[in-house]
C-alpha cells in the first residue's frame, strides 16, 4: 500500500533506527537526540547552541530542550557568549568527556551491525541517497 510513500517509510526506518540507538545509549541514560547533541558539543568543545541546531539539524528550540536535559545530567555546561550577549556557549563537563569513547562505541557497534545486516555498500548508498534526500527537501 505505501510502497512509493517517502514519508511512510522513511518514518518506519527512523522507529527502527531509534530503537537501536535508545539501546544503545541507555547505560549512559541518554536518549538517540541527547546522545547524538552531546556528541557534537564533544566534538565541537565551545560551540554556540546556535550552531549546534544548525549542526543537528534541529530547531533552536529542541536544541534547548535537548540541552537543558544534558545540563540536568551534568554533561553540558552553558556559557554565555563573549562576542554576543545573546548566544550560549555550549561546553561539555569532564562527565561528559569521560564517556566520550564508549558514546562513540556503543554508536558504532550500532553501525556495524546494520552495515552487516544491509552490506557496507547498500549501507553507504542509503545514507547518502537519504542525506541527499533531506538536504534538497
Amino acid at each position: 500500500m505505501f510502497e512509493q510513500c517517502l514519508y511512510f517509510n522513511t518514518t518506519s526506518l527512523a522507529r527502527k533506527l531509534e530503537r537501536e540507538w535508545a539501546q544503545a545509549f541507555k547505560e549512559f541514560g541518554l536518549t538517540p537526540s541527547q546522545a547524538f547533541l552531546l556528541r557534537v558539543v564533544l566534538d565541537k568543545n565551545g560551540a554556540l547552541q546556535s550552531e549546534l541546531a544548525h549542526k543537528m539539524n534541529i530547531s533552536r528550540s529542541t536544541a534547548t530542550r535537548t540541552l537543558d536535559q544534558l545540563e540536568k545530567l551534568h554533561y553540558v555546561e552553558r556559557q554565555q557568549s563573549t562576542n554576543d550577549g545573546r548566544e550560549t556557549v555550549i561546553a561539555p563537563t569532564t562527565r561528559a568527556k569521560q564517556i566520550w569513547a564508549e558514546l562513540n562505541e556503543a554508536s558504532g557497534a550500532v553501525t556495524k551491525r546494520i552495515k552487516r545486516t544491509l552490506g557496507d555498500r547498500a549501507f553507504k548508498d542509503v545514507v547518502a541517497t537519504v542525506k541527499a534526500a533531506s538536504e534538497t527537501i
